[in-house]
């Protein structure tokens, strides 16, 4: 009987897999089942870096059940590629002979992910659950079908807002910029004007008199604005800069 099955366009002589996480890397069950048999062994996520998980004990028996804090130790991908993967090699399974390459995502780029799903398609995906989605921009993947597999929404209100800022400082739709200004009436108004003209949103602003032991020679005004993206932040910089403010993009603060 033909048990193949072909999933995203690789072809497997049975849909029998192993839960991710769950079986290791093969090698502690391969002594007590024949691995050949398997339509794919599929691993435990692999990290960049190993690490020891939380020490011993790890578990703790309670009422009606157990309470774990293993710490998710991993073996790292150099220790994953010299040991694991020669292992799978040996069986007739799908494993790691169709591993093509490997991409480390940096945490910017999950957030820049995350911030995607959110405007976009208005989803809340946990940040380990968008390594997928981040992945995508190292592929050249025309003409071909592409399936990401999104999971997990474990995120806490606090981290979800702070994910979301830094996304959007990232993308340029938060800013700060600093500017010199006389210390005398009207010089708030003038550079509030130029922002509004532009069509700049201010949302903080922190007025220093004392930069300087002159405050008639300036005074520093920061202020964090919303935007639309990079055009328009340089817009807004550039229009700044003409009417004399003197202007210093700087790390936004919210």
């Amino acid at each position: 009987m033909n048990t193949s099955v072909e999933l995203c366009g690789v072809t497997l002589k049975n849909p029998v897999m192993t839960a991710s996480g769950t079986f290791g890397s093969g090698a502690e069950y391969s002594e007590f089942t024949d691995l050949n048999r398997l339509g794919a062994v599929v691993t435990k996520g692999v990290a960049n870096v190993p690490w020891p998980g939380n020490p011993t004990p790890r578990v703790a028996e309670v009422y009606g059940g157990m309470l774990n804090a293993v710490g998710l130790q991993n073996p790292g991908i150099d220790l994953f590629c010299e040991r694991d993967i020669p292992f799978l090699k040996k069986y007739d399974t799908v494993t790691a002979e169709n591993l093509d390459s490997i991409i480390t995502i940096e945490d910017d780029e999950l957030i820049m992910a995350f911030l995607d799903m959110v405007e976009n398609h208005k989803m809340i995906v946990e940040n380990s659950g968008l390594l997928t989605v981040a992945a995508l921009r190292h592929l050249d993947f025309t003409g071909k079908k592409v399936v990401s597999i999104l999971s997990g929404g474990n995120m806490d209100v606090i981290t979800m807002s702070s994910v979301v800022q830094h996304g959007l400082i990232q993308r340029d739709r938060i800013f700060t910029v600093s500017v010199l200004i006389p210390d005398k009436a009207g010089e708030l108004v003038r550079v509030a004007s130029i922002i509004a003209q532009n069509q700049g949103n201010v949302i903080k602003l922190d007025h220093n008199q004392f930069v300087t032991t002159n405050r008639n020679a300036a005074v520093e005004l920061k202020v964090t604005m919303e935007a639309f993206g990079t055009d328009h932040k340089n817009q807004i910089v550039k229009a700044l800069e003409d009417a004399g403010c003197k202007p210093k993009v700087i790390r936004a603060s919210l």
